[in-house]
């Protein structure tokens, strides 16, 4: 029980550190070039998603359409569909056999209060924070925070079951915000 707590607060304190990073989103016009990067005013494209998501994880993987990569140590995949124009931020939190009624319950508690933006859901046997946007009308900052959001899901589900924004005070739950993981994402996003 102690290591969990540990990992937590590491998770916590890393995500602190992020969020330093991450907590604003603008627009450079490169100086050496006519060029200028895609404002976050313009459509959102999986070009632009592919800046952000390399930006956020030097290490991220994948192509346009679908990456992998990592935020404070929790795996997170983004699927786009252009022509449906849909965006997914995804993030495998256990596997549904794990699940009892009560934890269920609490699912559904939280998806209606504290999770706000992102979304606990089950599907093929696991259970996902997830957040779902359509992507032409998705903003750098919308995505910055919608990934913070999922990401924060899956480290608070079993205690505060946060996104780390606001809770909605017509819920049944009183949550710890984890808002530290939203300002990092938008900061470093800002640097771009």
């Amino acid at each position: 029980m102690r290591k969990v707590f540990i990992m937590k607060k590491i998770y916590f304190l890393t995500a602190v550190f992020v969020c330093a990073l991450f907590s604003m989103v603008t627009v450079y016009a490169q100086a050496d070039t006519s060029e200028e990067i895609v404002s976050s005013n313009a459509p959102m494209t999986n070009q632009r998603l592919d800046e952000l998501i390399r930006h956020v994880d030097n290490d991220a993987q994948g192509q346009l359409g679908r990456w992998s990569l990592t935020i404070e140590g929790v795996g997170v995949q983004v699927v786009t569909d252009e022509r449906a124009n849909r965006m997914r931020i995804i993030s495998p939190i256990l596997k549904t056999d794990n699940l009892d009624e009560q934890t269920l319950y609490r699912l559904l508690q939280a998806n209606f209060d504290t999770v706000l933006d992102a979304r606990y859901a089950i599907a093929n046997g696991i259970l996902w924070s997830t957040f779902i946007h359509p992507l032409s009308q998705l903003d750098d900052e919308d995505f910055l925070v919608g990934m913070g959001q999922t990401v924060n899901a899956v480290i608070t589900y079993g205690s505060t079951f946060s996104s780390g924004v606001l809770s909605f005070q017509g819920g049944d739950s009183q949550a710890i915000l984890r808002r530290n993981l939203i300002d990092k994402l938008k900061k470093k996003g800002k640097e771009i």
